[in-house]
């Protein structure tokens, strides 16, 4: 790999829907001076070379990582097998790390137990994913791609693997107290049809933030400089 300046990174964000923006993935890359090229893949048909870009982030998404009525999703799917082929780390948050399995090789399907709120995960690598409680808003789950360690776990199913330069995780560590705002008002259906109270969401959500900051940055970090190995990358 060509030795690279940190200063000059880029990164690939890949948004999937206007109610699930980067938050806290968006404000760590800027604060390592990381050039940020946000793709509205549910809106922009432009072609994308992984090649092109440092690092990948898959953000979440209302979709599930197996409805191939979802017209991007292959798009996608096909981007991200071509970066890990080509060795461009991709971090997978939610959607993404079910659709970063499935791109190389595991599987995604409906959970048995849906996932809304704050809970704790069993580790193996706490330094790099934290025991939480992590936020999570899922209903679906994966088996993780040959050749992954799956790092941490909950009753409901993997939460971390690491296969690669990539990482894949279950639970948003890019949560701010406005993005479960917007989610609350967008996706009030799905919080009616589980039984859960939105108004204890947000207050468990801002009783949680300055934990829940340090631990996404930590783990984001972690990311960067262990499993993509970007912390000596210096462009030419």
């Amino acid at each position: 790999m060509t030795t690279r300046s940190t200063a000059r990174l880029r990164a690939l964000v890949i948004e999937h829907e206007p109610a699930t923006p980067g938050g806290l993935v968006l404000e760590w890359l800027r604060s390592r001076s990381i050039l940020v090229d946000v793709l509205r893949i549910y809106e922009e048909s432009r072609e994308v070379d992984p090649n092109a870009y440092d690092l990948i982030v898959s953000l979440g998404s209302e979709f599930a990582a197996f409805d191939e009525t979802v017209p991007w999703l292959d798009r996608e799917r096909q981007m991200l097998a071509q970066a890990a082929r080509e060795d461009v780390p991709v971090l997978g948050v939610c959607f993404g790390g079910q659709l970063l399995a499935s791109a190389l090789g595991g599987k995604a399907f409906r959970a048995k137990t849906s996932e809304i709120g704050w809970f704790p995960v069993r580790s193996t690598q706490p330094e790099l994913v934290g025991e939480g409680p992590w936020f999570q808003w899922h209903f679906d789950t994966f088996t993780p791609p040959p050749g992954a360690t799956v790092i941490a776990e909950s009753d409901a199913g993997p939460q971390a693997y690491v296969i690669g330069r990539n990482l894949g995780v279950q639970f948003h560590p890019e949560v701010t107290d406005e993005i479960m705002d917007r989610w609350v008002a967008t996706y009030r259906h799905e919080l009616d049809a589980e039984g859960v109270d939105p108004d204890a969401l947000l207050h468990e959500t801002r009783r949680n933030t300055a934990a829940t900051r340090s631990a996404s940055i930590r783990l984001m970090d972690g990311f960067f400089d262990h499993v993509a190995g970007l912390a000596r990358s210096e462009r030419p």
